[in-house]
């Protein structure tokens, strides 16, 4: 409670970002996250929902498409249609929690932009780390109905969760790279139980925060 009470200090309404390669966790990680400090849990499929209802312009209902084709939609259009939401009334003067917005080179910057013109400073950066391995073992041994990643129109076929393993190896381990450069990238473990994971980023917050604050 301490350790929470802490971060939840230290992150006012400034922002985490969770990555991690599919079946991580990511998700289950965040939303408990933001439950515990009271922040507001955000995935870009969230912000896609949002602007399917609020679309207007054709190419930004066929980038909605696109992403509900199982496949990520094109960086122009994310900046046009995710990155204006961080910096919106919807958002305003929450802290947030995302899970992994901003996921392909090119657009940890105008994340990071909005996030701050939004006053949502991006102050901590989460990894949960986990071998294609385990995340293939994870995939063939969920049987959770409601899982988001079960529900993913691509998971039905091998070759395209292969292609989202590639991509995070080819799009998104350069943006962790930025993150470790700027020094606010947090790692964890995550082939630890569920509880442990968590308990671990709790700690690492925890830690993370109280060098920020000493500085």
């Amino acid at each position: 409670m301490e350790k929470t009470e802490h971060i939840r200090k230290w992150l006012g309404t400034g922002s985490i970002n969770i990555f991690g390669i599919a079946f991580s966790g990511k998700d289950t990680v965040g939303k408990r996250l933001a439950d515990d400090l009271g922040a507001e849990f955000l995935s870009s499929g969230d912000i896609i929902r949002h602007a399917r209802e609020n679309a207007t312009a054709a190419h930004i209902k066929a980038a909605v498409s696109v992403s509900d084709n199982g496949t990520w939609m094109p960086t122009d259009e994310f900046r046009e249609l995710i990155v204006p939401y961080l910096h919106g009334k919807e958002v305003a003067g929450r802290a947030l929690i995302l899970s992994m917005v901003g996921r392909w080179i090119g657009e940890e910057a105008p994340v990071l932009e909005g996030l701050k013109q939004g006053g949502h400073q991006t102050k901590a950066v989460v990894l949960l780390r986990l071998s294609e391995k385990e995340a293939w073992s994870r995939r063939e041994s969920t049987t959770d109905p409601d899982s988001r990643n079960m529900r993913r129109l691509d998971d039905a076929e091998t070759h395209k969760v292969q292609g989202r393993f590639d991509d995070f190896r080819s799009k998104t381990l350069p943006v962790i790279r930025i993150y470790r450069q700027m020094g606010i990238l947090i790692e964890v473990d995550g082939e630890q139980p569920r509880d442990k994971v968590f308990s671990d980023v709790i700690d690492a917050l925890y830690e993370f925060s109280r060098a920020s604050t000493s500085q």
